[in-house]
């Protein structure tokens, strides 16, 4: 199939499928009061995600250049069988995913990047478009082993293009849990434990598409009727300003770094280790955290 064709079909599909889900529960939300939707919030997941769709058609191209280079070593081939080819993509596309945005998450460096995602106090389908401004810059690199395993450097970028659109329809508050599709897929409900702020849902559920990974590799967390999710930050930003949203973590960053009494391996820590990771114990990590939580509730 033509790429082009192909990216404009997706298109086609995506666009008329945002307005229907986006229409319904804005209007749900409004006329049932439930109070989903913010104009500041709204306007505010615009502006980042035209900022982030900006950046990756300027780096569009030099991605898929990357890409197709790796792929010219490329040491399996698939493409004898289309239907196998799209759908071990999918499932591989989705695994690498998950390990950028685990990454993203347990590395301060990158969450700086991606808290932008996190920093609605909102949950609404309009959040999924609250883009990670520079993921574009470096999220290819964890696709290059798709190119080696023989898998084109268009088709890859499809592949997550789709995966994301499903990604997308999970940031809702209005879906309740979908039965057996909560074993394997990630819902809405895994996704609102991942937006928590609430100690026992920090740094969960990481799939875009499967849910499978969390379960495999120990990030996977139910959502508990017990405790309702708080979105956001562990301690929000409280501004709609734009530079803020995109850049207070990194002036959090060089406010550490610059702390008296901290040695060079220590900076690099605060700089690459995970987010609240402190050297003199004044922040915890979402591990930390949740050890206290534990020794709290007696387990």
């Amino acid at each position: 199939m033509d790429e082009q064709f192909r990216e404009s079909l997706l298109v086609m599909i995506s666009v008329p499928i945002y307005a229907i889900v986006i229409g319904f529960e804005f209007f749900y939300s409004y006329f049932k009061n439930k109070g989903l939707y913010t104009t500041k919030g709204l306007f505010s997941n615009v502006y980042l995600t035209t900022l982030n769709m900006g950046l990756d058609i300027l780096v569009r191209g030099i991605c898929l250049l990357v890409l197709n280079y790796f792929y010219t070593f490329h040491f399996a081939d698939l493409s004898f069988n289309p239907i196998l080819y799209w759908f071990v993509l999918i499932i591989a596309e989705d695994f690498m995913y998950y390990w950028l945005h685990r990454v993203d998450h347990y590395c301060r460096f990158f969450w700086a990047v991606h808290v932008t995602h996190h920093s609605s106090e909102e949950f609404n389908f309009t959040v999924g478009f609250r883009s990670s401004v520079f993921q574009p810059l470096y999220r290819f690199i964890y696709f290059i082993p798709l190119a080696l395993f023989g898998f084109r450097g268009i088709d890859i970028m499809f592949a997550y293009s789709a995966t994301q659109i499903f990604g997308i329809l999970a940031h809702t508050q209005t879906v309740g849990k979908l039965g057996f599709l909560e074993y394997f897929l990630v819902t809405p409900s895994h996704h609102r434990v991942h937006h928590g702020s609430n100690v026992r849902y920090l740094d969960k559920n990481m799939g875009m598409l499967l849910i499978i990974w969390d379960k495999i590799f120990g990030t996977f967390q139910k959502e508990e009727e017990t405790d309702p999710v708080k979105y956001g930050l562990t301690t929000n930003i409280g501004t709609y300003n734009p530079l803020t949203m995109v850049f207070h973590e990194w002036a959090n960053i060089a406010k550490d770094i610059a702390r008296k009494k901290c040695s060079p391996l220590q900076k690099l820590g605060y700089i690459f280790g995970p987010p609240g990771w402190s050297h003199d114990g004044s922040t915890k990590t979402s591990s930390q955290l949740r050890t206290e939580l534990k020794m709290k509730e007696g387990k």
